[in-house]
């Protein structure tokens, strides 16, 4: 696989399987095709490196704060990279929200500082695994503030964007959407919450006037059946709504997407796994995954 230009690959956390996973690039089909942002030191000497040397030496499962400083600049030249022409696209290895954040930088994620990075108004997480795409509609927020972030306002903007780059990235003509409840059985005619009635039912209904082949709002119990019918796209109200039915069926080589940028993003479906970095263990199957879906994103 070659491209007129490169995508760009951000090895992640040092002390991370990131490094690991580039370095399987070696013996795969996007030796070429890729150019590897991180640490010389730790990457093979037959990859496209831009150099990024940690200030802390890394010793594989043990990360420092002190190391998070250069991580985040390396992502950013990627970004930056990408706004520039330089990179076809984004794909991303894991990092650690703790340590950086125990570095004092406020970070909560690559989607959102991501966002920051490219002045995007509001990034959308979707996760891929095969014919699956599963969006959220609130990303990493305490679930007690989940509620009162689900405003008409916010899933208006959230759809719009999620049908805008399933039809202009994912080359899909007229999007159809399945739209999760938040509360159990949808909210039960009420009974057992009303965000459904006084928000998601009206929204809906506006947007499907306007053209929008949306369904819902199902309860997120049957949303992810073969019996919802849905065929595109799922967006789910919440972190922990969606993912693991999305992980479930395909952790290992699903594809985290960011809509709403002025570039493509994709990532790895997991995290640093600190647990068994080092030890020639990690599976580079979901990286691999990722960029196939980065350089498809790119020709459409």
């Amino acid at each position: 696989m070659t491209r007129d230009k490169p995508l760009v690959v951000t090895a992640g956390e040092p002390a991370g399987i990131g490094p690991e996973l580039c370095n399987a690039l070696v013996d795969s089909d996007y030796r070429d095709c890729v150019v590897i942002i991180g640490d010389q030191r730790q990457l093979d000497s037959r990859l496209q490196v831009i150099d990024t040397p940690f200030p802390v030496q890394v010793e594989p499962g043990y990360p420092s704060p002190d190391n998070a400083a250069t991580l985040l600049s390396g992502l950013r030249t990627a970004a930056q990279g990408c706004l520039d022409g330089k990179f076809a696209a984004l794909v991303t290895a894991p990092v650690a929200k703790k340590v950086i954040a125990d570095s004092g930088v406020a970070f909560s994620g690559h989607t959102e500082f991501l966002a920051e990075v490219t002045n995007a108004a509001l990034p959308v997480m979707m996760l891929v695994a095969g014919d699956l795409r599963v969006a959220l509609a609130t990303t990493h927020l305490p679930l007690r503030e989940v509620p009162d972030a689900i405003t008409s306002d916010l899933l208006e903007r959230v759809l719009r964007i999620l049908h805008a780059d399933l039809r202009d990235k994912f080359g899909i003509a007229k999007p159809e959407i399945v739209v999760c409840g938040l509360n159990p059985h949808a909210g039960e005619g009420g009974h057992l919450g009303t965000e459904e009635a006084d928000v998601i039912m009206p929204l809906l209904q506006r947007l499907r006037d306007e053209g929008m082949l949306l369904r819902g709002p199902l309860p997120a119990d049957t949303a992810f059946t073969p019996a919802a019918g849905h065929k595109d796209a799922v967006l789910a109200m919440y972190h922990d709504q969606g993912l693991p039915v999305l992980k479930y069926a395909g952790f290992g080589h699903a594809v985290n997407v960011t809509l709403g940028l002025p570039v493509i993003r994709t990532s790895v479906d997991h995290g640093t796994a600190f647990d068994i970095a080092g030890k020639g263990r990690a599976d580079p199957g979901s990286l691999f995954a990722a960029i196939e879906l980065a350089a498809r994103l790119a020709s459409y």
